[in-house]
């Protein structure tokens, strides 16, 4: 059974870092094309950046030379760097394949609050 495990969310001041770490079973990923994604309340949940088996990255417009989506395929991790971030980017963050169907399940999401 794929299973995703996200960590590192917390409460940060505006302009503050945070380093989001997800950790997968049940798939490898190497394969993949893997993703974070987040949902803040009311809101839909949105791609936030994706990283191509071959490392190559594409970004929210948003948050584009803020935030660096990297992976460690033999630790089965993928990971977000986040830096100046804002109150925009409350959400609950969740890591997933991109483009890949079926879509395995959602994990809990790590939750994270920009606020002064």
């Amino acid at each position: 059974q794929v299973q995703f495990v996200e960590s590192g969310g917390g409460l940060v001041q505006p302009g503050g870092s945070l380093r989001l770490s997800c950790t997968a079973s049940g798939i490898s990923i190497n394969i993949h094309r893997m993703a974070w994604y987040r949902q803040a309340p009311g809101k839909r949940r949105e791609l936030v950046a994706m990283i191509s088996d071959g490392g190559s990255a594409d970004y929210l417009h948003s948050v584009e030379g803020r935030f660096t989506i990297s992976r460690d395929n033999a630790e089965n991790m993928v990971f977000l760097q986040m830096s100046g971030l804002q109150s925009e980017d409350t959400a609950t963050y969740y890591c997933n394949t991109h483009r890949f169907y079926p879509q395995p399940p959602w994990g809990q999401g790590t939750q994270v609050t920009v606020s002064s």
